[in-house]
């Protein structure tokens, strides 16, 4: 007989009749059990009091007749049975739904003993240093904060499985032991018992099996999917293995994939935002590669940063300002009036990230110039300048000069620095933008050989044509990031289906034919048997839920994150395992 589990019915009572946040003031005079944890124990003399907790809120415990308190610690595990009462209205508890009511303890079961001295308050376990909230990350989690952060995740994934269900996507799990990839990042690599001296890895991302399943008719296919790679932390990115929305869509192009992005991610943040937050609405804004390192300098541009970088190189090639010839140069206006301690701190900061000086102008009202080079400009020159820079009086015009890639680098921290410096980000809002046209290939500086920029397997723009007559350094690629307040949440690309084309542009990258038949032989022998075109991406779920959170770190939202140094501090891995382990993968352990 099959049997459905009705969730309005009261649960069995052996440890509780209710669960906390069921408790309400139409259950005084009830007989009722509670379970849960000691949060706070505090005595007034002849009556003590306990706050419960479990995972839904908090009820206060009264205990008139103290002998039951005796043997309670906090943090135990406890069941109580008594019966709701009315507090008395001075006693009410706004902060908890269940402040107008308590249960008045008859008699306590301990469900679980602490014995040994907690190495923190739950409550405020927020405050303590990390490495200790990971070592006891079971208690951590007891934290109501911390514990909503995965409940809210859980909300959010349950979200994105509905929407893409919705939109006729069609969940498919990939294997998680697959071939280790040349390209990317380093691999986590698992050693074959089996077959001795091979090695499985942990998938990067599912690309190769997504773009088999396109190959072999699913039109519309979807996973939150696990990703592993041995990456060093960042605040938005956890070490060893991470989630994401990928999906992958038969017959597309690139409009196609960027409006799936846009319904997904502005129906979910819209959804899960903060109150009182902007979403961007779509379509969401489309800026090239090079537009974005022109006037963001980082392809990870944050809007919500008015400010825009300005290419002054020419102008400055005419000056006679020698420091800034044959240098690209940059500008960043403000309109501001700014302190010389303000000048001061911000030439410290350039110093700090790595330039040699930072030149400036304050624009005066008669549209005359105050700053370090202003006797530099000719002054037939200087109304050009203000014409090209957009300059009035009061504005203030910072100027960045090095090679192109540093010039923009260097550029964009400036820009983010006095976005900060001055209260110019947007607040209570999530800015998204597309960023695309990134480059197929680029020159590596120390072994002068060209490899690919992005991802391998994306359609390079003009397609076979463009790889055998253009520089591959010109050639841009079918690929497009999705960035949301200059944080990348997804990497996508139309996928390169056609042997021909996948053949050269591997060769180009340095890769013959016979090893991208060992390295992808999957990918090159479906792809002689009538593969579809195909496009994707893959929003990140762990950075979504940051920034839903407002969350500066990422571990925050994970559930048993590993630290910076990608050692998970509770269970000690990574650790060392038995000689007899290692001689069944047939490994051998190097000083």
């Amino acid at each position: 007989m099959q049997m459905h589990y009705n969730k309005e019915e009261e649960m069995s009572d052996l440890y509780r009749s209710k669960t906390m946040n069921q408790v309400s003031e139409n259950d005084i005079g009830k007989e009722m059990k509670l379970a849960g944890w000691v949060e706070n124990i505090r005595d007034h003399g002849g009556v003590s009091f306990v706050d419960l907790r479990d995972m839904y809120g908090v009820v206060q415990v009264v205990f008139r007749d103290t002998q039951l308190l005796k043997g309670i610690r906090k943090e135990q595990c406890i069941s109580v049975a008594g019966v709701i009462m009315q507090r008395d209205e001075e006693t009410y508890n706004p902060k908890i739904a269940t402040g107008t009511v308590e249960l008045e303890a008859h008699e306590v079961n301990i469900l679980g003993k602490v014995y040994r001295d907690l190495p923190f308050e739950v409550p405020t376990s927020k405050e303590i240093r990390e490495d200790v909230r990971l070592k006891y990350r079971y208690l951590d989690l007891r934290n109501q904060k911390v514990k909503d952060n995965i409940l809210f995740r859980s909300n959010v994934i349950t979200y994105l499985r509905q929407k893409m269900n919705d939109m006729g996507f069609v969940e498919i799990q990939t294997p998680i032991l697959c071939a280790s990839s040349p390209e990317g990042a380093r691999d986590y690599i698992v050693p074959s018992r089996v077959h001795k001296g091979k090695f499985y890895a942990l998938p990067q991302a599912p690309q190769q099996f997504k773009q088999l399943l396109m190959a072999s008719g699913f039109d519309k296919y979807f996973q939150i999917a696990p990703c592993f790679r041995d990456e060093d932390a960042r605040a938005d990115r956890s070490p060893g293995e991470f989630y994401q929305l990928d999906f992958e869509m038969s017959f597309a192009t690139q409009e196609d994939v960027f409006a799936v992005g846009e319904e997904v991610l502005t129906s979910t943040f819209e959804k899960f935002a903060p109150e009182g937050y902007e979403v961007t609405k779509a379509p969401f804004p489309i800026i090239s590669y090079k537009q974005a390192m022109l006037e963001f300098g980082s392809d990870k541009p944050d809007l919500r940063n008015p400010l825009r970088i300005i290419d002054v190189t020419e102008f400055f090639q005419r000056c006679t300002f020698k420091p800034f010839h044959g240098k690209t140069v940059r500008a960043l206006k403000v309109h501001a009036n700014l302190s010389k301690g303000f000048h001061e701190k911000l030439l410290k900061f350039a110093q700090s990230i790595g330039m040699k000086g930072l030149g400036y102008l304050e624009v005066n009202e008669d549209m005359s110039y105050k700053g370090p080079i202003d006797k530099f400009i000719p002054d037939d020159m200087k109304a050009e300048l203000a014409q090209q820079a957009g300059l009035v009086s009061g504005d203030v015009i910072f100027f960045i000069a090095d090679t192109e890639e540093a010039a923009s680098k260097y550029a964009g921290q400036i820009r983010n620095e006095l976005g900060a410096r001055l209260d110019l980000i947007e607040k209570n809002a999530y800015r998204f933008c597309y960023v695309n046209d990134f480059p197929m290939y680029e020159l590596d500086e120390e072994t002068k050989q060209i490899g690919f920029t992005h991802n391998p397997f994306s359609m390079p723009q003009g397609g076979l044509e463009a790889l055998n007559t253009k520089n591959p350094l010109d050639i841009l690629a079918y690929q497009y990031d999705i960035v949301c307040n200059g944080i990348e949440l997804s990497s996508g690309a139309v996928r390169n289906h056609d042997i021909d084309i996948m053949v050269k542009a591997f060769e180009i990258a340095g890769y013959d034919e016979e090893t991208l038949k060992a390295k992808f032989g999957a990918l090159y022998n479906a792809f002689q048997f009538g593969a579809p075109p195909h496009a994707g991406m893959a929003p990140g779920v762990d950075r979504m839920i940051m920034l839903l959170r407002n969350e500066e770190n990422i571990r925050e939202v994970i559930a048993f994150p590993m630290n910076s140094t990608a050692q998970d501090l509770m269970t000690g891995a990574p650790n060392e395992v038995s000689e007899k382990q290692l001689r069944e993968a047939h490994i051998k352990v190097r000083d």
